[in-house]
C-alpha cells in the first residue's frame, strides 16, 4: 500500500533530487506557483516552489533509498517512519493547478487573515492575506489557506503544523482544522 511522504531538499539542489528519486522508482510531486512580476520595467513570469525546501514522494515498500538520495536532507518523520500525507491533501493541490501551476488570485482579491471560525486560531498578523477558506473563513492553520500567504516562511512554518498535527492525530480524515483545535 502506498502513501505520500514529504522529503526535505537540498537548496538549489531541487531538480537533482527530483531526478534522483524519479530514477530510484519513486513518484514525486514538486508543485509550483506562477507569478507575474515587474522587473525593469518588464512583465515576466517566475515559477518558485509552492513549498520551497520540500517535495511530495510516494512510498510503496522501502523509503531508506528515498532518504539517502542525492539531493535530499532527509524525510519528515512521525518516530520512525515517514510522516503519512493524505492522498486528499495532494489531489486538491493538482485540482488547483493550470498547465502544471498553481495560479493564486490577484492580491485585490484576497482578504485580511481573520480568525477562523472552527480552530478559534489568529492569523500571524494583519499583513499576512490568505486565500478565503472553501469551509471556514481565512485561517493560518488551515491548508487550504497556504497557498495565499504572503510569504515563503509563513507557508514553511504552517506545513511544520501541519504535519505535527497530522503525526498527533494520525491520518488526516477531516479538515485540518478541526485537528488543530483539538490540540488547542
Amino acid at each position: 500500500m502506498s502513501y505520500w511522504a514529504v522529503a526535505r531538499l537540498e537548496p538549489r539542489r531541487e531538480q537533482l533530487a527530483l531526478r534522483c528519486l524519479g530514477l530510484a522508482g519513486y513518484q514525486t510531486y514538486f508543485p509550483r506557483l506562477r507569478e507575474r512580476r515587474i522587473s525593469h520595467g518588464r512583465k515576466i513570469e517566475v515559477r518558485p516552489p509552492l513549498f520551497p525546501g520540500y517535495a511530495f514522494l510516494t512510498v510503496e515498500a522501502q523509503w531508506y533509498a528515498a532518504r539517502w538520495s542525492l539531493g535530499v536532507i532527509g524525510l519528515i518523520m512521525d518516530g520512525i517512519k515517514p510522516a503519512r500525507v493524505a492522498d486528499h491533501i495532494i489531489d486538491d493541490l493538482r485540482k488547483r493547478e493550470r498547465n502544471g501551476l498553481i495560479e493564486l488570485f490577484p492580491r485585490s482579491e484576497l482578504k485580511p487573515a481573520i480568525r477562523c471560525g472552527s480552530c478559534k486560531a489568529r492569523s500571524p498578523g494583519s499583513w499576512a492575506f490568505m486565500l478565503e477558506c472553501g469551509r471556514t473563513s481565512a485561517c493560518w492553520s488551515c491548508w487550504r489557506c497556504w497557498a495565499g500567504s504572503s510569504g515563503w516562511s509563513c507557508r514553511n512554518v504552517m506545513l511544520r503544523q501541519w504535519l505535527a498535527a497530522e503525526s498527533l492525530a494520525g491520518t488526516l480524515t477531516e479538515h485540518p482544522c478541526d485537528t488543530v483545535s483539538a490540540m488547542h
